[in-house]
């Protein structure tokens, strides 16, 4: 069962997937709301949640945190 993105905590790694996409992330800062900045692990490029989350939840949603 996916965390809700209110529990998501500044510094902690996560597994996410959606849309059949797989990333591995760590969150950087909260902007607002369930809005964060978030780095993935594997390209080190940065996103916010909302860009990852614009087109909707699959039906493979999966958000969990990683050790």
């Amino acid at each position: 069962m996916p965390i809700a993105l209110d529990n998501l905590r500044v510094g902690r790694k996560y597994l996410f997937i959606n849309q059949g996409e797989v990333r591995y992330l760590e969150i950087m800062a909260r902007l607002s709301g369930d809005n964060f900045k978030v780095k993935d692990l594997e390209t080190l490029e940065y996103y916010t949640m909302e860009e990852l989350l614009r087109w909707g939840k699959g039906k493979d949603y999966e958000l969990e945190e990683i050790r």
